[in-house]
């Protein structure tokens, strides 16, 4: 047990065919967590996940450095020596839209060295969307690879479906020689999984990431919980609160 959940053994066996879960190891319902009816507060976890020097705590300084000041919370960061990211960084952003629902926003960013399997497993618990920061250079093919089925395997350990939860693959490092020039056909996921080219360090491509993600995630959450309908809270004002204030600067 982990910080109070359960873990659970992967129950897809990567290159093969999904196998289906015992009847004790459902995956668990994200919906529960994500609205509190009595203070119409809804909570988004997003996650950015890859391997180490990717780009992870970058993007989150971006889009730090481009949001509105009275909707941010405290960027927080721990580095080592060698200025790498030991634990996590995590931002909040609050906003209540026009119908009345207060929205919090939370980007965490895992640690990418590998021996943090454990921490990136604990920061995942409770996501409700993942970006996947992949350096696009030739040479980091096999660690992509490698840190991919490492994120699929502890979203399942937290009873996450990582063909259900919303993900997008960044592109990064664009900006760099001999990048690969295709779109990571190699990583085994589902058609609906967009690729987003950027230059994270350049800030490029990374409110455009934060975009299409979101997008994804609302669609998801609106069909669990209804939020266009019950809540009167439709795509373009959700997008239209978060990014408005991400663009604002």
């Amino acid at each position: 047990m982990v910080g109070g959940c359960p873990t659970l053994t992967a129950v897809t066996r990567f290159g093969g065919r999904p196998l289906e879960p015992p009847p004790s190891l459902r995956y668990v319902d994200r919906s529960m967590a994500q609205f509190n009816e009595e203070s119409r507060e809804l909570a988004v976890k997003v996650v950015y996940y890859g391997p180490a020097l990717s780009g992870k705590t970058t993007n989150l300084q971006a889009l730090y450095e481009k949001m509105d000041p009275k909707v941010r919370g405290r960027l927080m960061t721990l580095d080592t020596k060698d200025d790498r990211t030991l634990f996590f960084d995590m931002m909040p952003v609050f906003f209540r839209t026009p119908g009345g629902v207060k929205v919090k926003i939370k980007l965490y960013t895992v640690p990418g060295q590998v021996m943090h399997e454990s921490t990136r497993r604990i920061v995942l618990q409770g996501s409700d969307a993942l970006v996947f920061v992949a350096d696009s250079r030739r040479s980091e093919t096999a660690s992509t690879l490698a840190y991919w089925k490492d994120m699929l395997r502890n979203l399942e350990a937290n009873g996450l479906d990582p063909h259900a939860i919303p993900i997008v693959i960044q592109k990064n490092k664009m900006d760099l020689e001999d990048v690969r020039d295709d779109e990571f056909a190699d990583l085994s996921r589902g058609p609906k999984v967009p690729v987003v080219p950027a230059k994270a360090i350049q800030g490029e491509g990374v409110l455009e990431t934060l975009r299409v993600l979101l997008a994804l995630c609302y669609r998801d959450m609106d069909r669990s919980l209804g939020l266009s309908k019950r809540f009167a809270l439709p795509e373009k004002e959700f997008l239209g609160s978060i990014l408005s204030r991400v663009e604002a600067r």
